[in-house]
């Protein structure tokens, strides 16, 4: 099976389908080591913007600013990987993610095989009936405004994942936080932090074809601008188990990012901006209290090119891969690769939607997904960011 994840590589979309991660992953024409044209001709080292706490913390892992302004970022040496929590930075690059780069952000996933699955130990349903995904009717943001796709570097390139903007306690109808997978921010076990995490709400927000996106402008493609994540979060358990094949750490697979927009000049919070945002439900229900779930992404591997927004609904059913850990939910849904990260949607006991779980992980054969059920991990790490910025 493959995972949805990001793995980095192809792999790194794999993780995203196939107990694997549902991410997609770096496009040979836009690999890691390439700036893209635009960004070149712009030079980054004029746009970045880089808050005096960032390069402190920079410093204290011998990265020079100035040369990470010129590319150092690019820099995937072992020692320049940062892989702590309390590690992460990811200083603006204004125009660094321009049309081109975010619409080559794509590649397929990189199959794994059933037996890298740890297997049925727990309570497991049977597998459930494909479900073709439907695509998303434009314009996405009168249908679908939480959602979107994040962009971000790799060794191996650029990849894109899927994500849902969430409301923040602390900032009531303000929010500037957005929810995906943990392999869309981390690579687990065996890496670090990714670097120029952004997303960009509605992408393609009228549903262009392939052919029309090449021509498109920024506005068009990003038409609620491009956030950047100066704070992110993933579980513990995902920094220390997880892995793009075989499903580890697929239990813990969630993280939140907290944003601020690329362009200075808007005192609007991302919330704001696209009109709406999901609460998180961290007490989810039980599958058999859920008559449906819905799950919505930009699924890049064939058939899908990661350019247009689908969704799946079905009943869900219960995924577990080791007993000692939280059983998943599971869906069937043909959406590939691209869509890690992407929300699960059910109704709450209120009767209004909320955020029960993210794509994580899913076959090969792309006729299912699974998606982890949130509750203390998830909770702590969302009030975690949330708490850190209430005073701002």
């Amino acid at each position: 099976m493959r995972s949805i994840r990001p793995l980095l590589t192809a792999a790194s979309a794999v993780a995203a389908l196939t107990l694997t991660v549902t991410a997609c992953g770096p496009s040979e024409e836009n690999a890691g080591d390439k700036p893209s044209a635009s960004a070149t001709a712009q030079n980054p080292a004029d746009k970045i913007k880089i808050p005096a706490d960032l390069k402190d913390r920079l410093k204290e892992h011998g990265i020079d600013v100035d040369k990470w302004r010129d590319g150092e970022w690019r820099n995937w040496d072992r020692d320049k990987w940062l892989r702590e929590a309390k590690d992460f930075v990811n200083p603006i690059i204004e125009d660094l993610w321009d049309p081109d780069r975010m619409r080559d952000a794509e590649r397929p996933d990189k199959p794994v095989e059933e037996e890298d699955i740890s297997g049925d130990e727990g309570v497991t349903d049977p597998t459930p009936a494909v479900v073709r995904a439907r695509p998303v009717s434009a314009k996405y943001h009168s249908n679908a405004p939480e959602s979107g796709k994040v962009f971000f570097d790799g060794p191996e390139g650029s990849m894109v994942c899927s994500a849902t903007v969430v409301q923040d306690p602390a900032h009531p109808g303000k929010s500037n936080m957005v929810w995906t997978a943990g392999h869309c921010v981390h690579k687990g076990k065996k890496g670090g932090w990714y670097r120029n995490i952004a997303f960009v709400p509605s992408y393609n927000d009228a549903a262009l074809s392939t052919a029309d996106l090449e021509k498109a402008s920024r506005e068009q493609i990003a038409p609620y601008g491009v956030w950047w994540a100066d704070w992110v979060k993933t579980s513990d358990q995902w920094i220390a188990e997880g892995a793009s094949t075989g499903g580890a750490g697929a239990p813990y697979d969630f993280a939140v990012i907290k944003v601020t927009p690329e362009k200075g000049g808007t005192t609007k919070s991302l919330e704001e901006t696209v009109g709406s945002a999901l609460p998180v439900n961290f007490n989810a229900p039980a599958v058999p209290k859920i008559a449906a779930m819905k799950a919505t992404g930009y699924p890049a591997a064939p058939p899908f090119d990661g350019q247009r927004m689908f969704q799946c609904e079905d009943k869900p059913g219960r995924l577990s891969l080791k007993a000692e850990q939280p059983t998943m939910y599971r869906i069937g849904c043909s959406m590939t690769g691209g869509s890690s990260g992407g929300g699960w949607v059910a109704q709450g006991s209120d009767g209004k939607p909320a955020l029960v779980s993210n794509t994580s992980i899913g076959p090969s054969t792309a006729g299912w997904l699974a998606g982890p059920r949130f509750g203390p991990e998830a909770k702590a790490m969302f009030d975690e960011v949330s708490k850190k910025y209430a005073g701002q």
